[in-house]
């Protein structure tokens, strides 16, 4: 085994502080399953805050809690919680029917009052939930045995597909208003396959099996997930034997690990794209410069040599396994036609345009590296690119702010798939998940948030897709294929939603 002296380096810090908690460096108890996860849990409520809009944290949310609807691995949607979901006929109500016989973690019943006092919860703008604009969309709920039915205030087509996705969760409505905001962080519970047994905020959770479940029963009975921000550390982890599985390692360690005897791995498409925000502030309000700035980028060298052939470049904030996706959109790598272009600007190699644009470093395989590429092509047509590192913690509090630099690396995930939770949230100028704030995009987007005819709907997310790429509001890079590391003696599911769910891993 060859560690190089940063990896040591990370690994001695991972070990020294396993040792010090109390945790196995090495699980191999039956029954036991270490995870090296890529982000700290800054929160553990599921439906507020800028958390709970960060995709890459919901596979620990999903392992305590549950979604109205859940999606299988394949983001087809089940029954769940909610064995049955649907609207009248005119779409003016909604009905749910609410699955019976489950309980909390505490053993209290699950009841259709915990289903609506969710619902409404996350519909009032005073809890701060970030999607409160989706769940205000229908009120006036009313419970009949274990059906639920509920007036529309505003037509919304993906209400029930947010049931799937981020804010989604149903929380103990007896529990919650015993102990509060406070006393749940401290003893969180849910209904979901795990349970909280343990929590160190920055270091690691222990998950407990909930014997309880309404579901399948989780495989492993306990799992610590330590949190693991660096990549480097996340490498040693796995190769010690520290960690039994992990994930979002760089492509090249990824390719080196799996070629170890007891190493196994997938690294399949998932629904996390690679973009760059673009916000409407100083050099980014000049046409020009954004033509430029996207058409100087080389994706597919990007793809080739720094991410080894995993991934799919982009042209839109859609990806295949989307609803609007257009192949006949595209966006041309011309780094010529970028020279003109800031040229008719004032700008060249010589003199260039200076904005700065952020990044994380190590939460997306190869994440630091790609911007600093993307620098570098930006400098050969005159543009000269500031990097600031940020934590993606900042990100979600930047954006919430409007605050975000001229350019911004981000990951955006869609595991619904709908054009509303990708170009629509993400460009959406009165979102509080988008910095681009323009009239004509407004005015476009407005129209489709309640459009009923689904056809005209998806079409209409299409034109606005093309608009975009013309406008050059937004720099799409890669549709992601996310690695994952794991021990041969554990079995993983890859969920296309890119959650990482310790439910869906078996002892092999």
């Amino acid at each position: 085994m060859t560690i190089n002296r940063r990896e040591l380096l990370g690994y001695s810090a991972a070990a020294l502080g396993a040792a010090a908690i109390g945790l196995p460096q090495i699980a191999k108890a039956a029954g036991e399953l270490t995870i090296a996860y890529n982000v700290n849990l800054p929160s553990w409520d599921p439906t507020t805050g800028p958390s709970a809009v960060n995709p890459t944290i919901q596979g620990l949310y999903q392992s305590v809690f549950d979604q109205f609807i859940p999606q299988k691995p394949d983001l087809s949607f089940a029954p769940g919680l909610l064995t049955e979901w649907g609207w009248n006929e005119d779409r003016t109500k909604v009905t749910m029917t609410v699955r019976e016989g489950v309980t909390w973690h505490d053993g209290s019943p699950f009841t259709p009052e915990d289903v609506v006092w969710s619902l409404q919860r996350a519909g009032d703008e005073k809890t701060g939930n970030p999607i409160q604009f989706v769940w205000k969309n229908v009120n006036n709920f009313k419970i009949d045995g274990n059906k639920i039915t509920g007036d529309v205030v505003q037509f919304d087509p993906v209400y029930f597909k947010w049931m799937s996705f981020l804010t989604g969760y149903i929380l103990p409505k007896a529990y919650y208003e015993k102990v509060g905001a406070e006393g749940f962080e401290k003893a969180p519970i849910g209904t979901g396959p795990y349970m909280v047994e343990k929590f160190e905020r920055n270091a690691f959770l222990r998950l407990k099996a909930n014997t309880h479940y309404w579901g399948d029963k989780p495989a492993f009975e306990n799992v610590t997930i330590k949190f693991v921000t660096d990549a480097a550390s996340r490498v040693a982890e796995i190769e010690s034997g520290s960690s039994q599985v992990t994930l979002e390692v760089p492509y090249e360690e990824y390719d080196r690990l799996i070629a170890n005897d007891g190493l196994a791995g997938s690294c399949k498409p998932v629904s996390d794209i690679g973009m760059i925000f673009f916000n409407d502030i100083e050099a980014m309000l000049d046409k020009n410069v954004r033509q430029a700035a996207v058409m100087a980028v080389d994706k597919d060298l990007l793809v080739k040599r720094l991410l080894r052939g995993y991934g799919q470049p982009i042209a839109t904030l859609e990806t295949p396994e989307y609803t609007a996706f257009d192949a006949s959109i595209k966006v041309e790598h011309n780094p010529e036609k970028a020279k003109e272009l800031l040229a008719a600007s004032g700008y060249s190699p010589e003199k260039p345009v200076k904005f700065t644009i952020q990044t994380t470093k190590g939460f997306k395989p190869k994440d630091y590296e790609m911007i600093q590429a993307i620098v570098g092509m930006w400098r050969k047509v005159g543009i000269e690119a500031t990097i600031e590192v940020y934590e993606i913690a900042k990100h979600y509090e930047l954006r919430a702010a409007d605050k975000l630099a001229p350019a911004a690396f981000y990951n955006w995930g869609n595991a619904i798939g709908d054009p509303t939770t990708s170009t629509g949230f993400a460009m959406y100028g009165p979102s509080p998940h988008s910095v681009w704030d323009s009239q004509d995009l407004i005015g476009m987007i407005n129209p489709l948030w309640g459009e009923k005819d689904e056809a005209k709907r998806i079409a209409g997310w299409k034109a606005v897709d093309n608009y975009i790429a013309e406008q050059a509001y937004v720099l799409p890079l890669i549709q992601y294929a996310q690695p994952i590391v794991h021990a041969k003696g554990v079995n993983v599911v890859q969920h296309v939603s890119g959650a990482l769910l310790p439910a869906l891993m078996t002892p092999a």
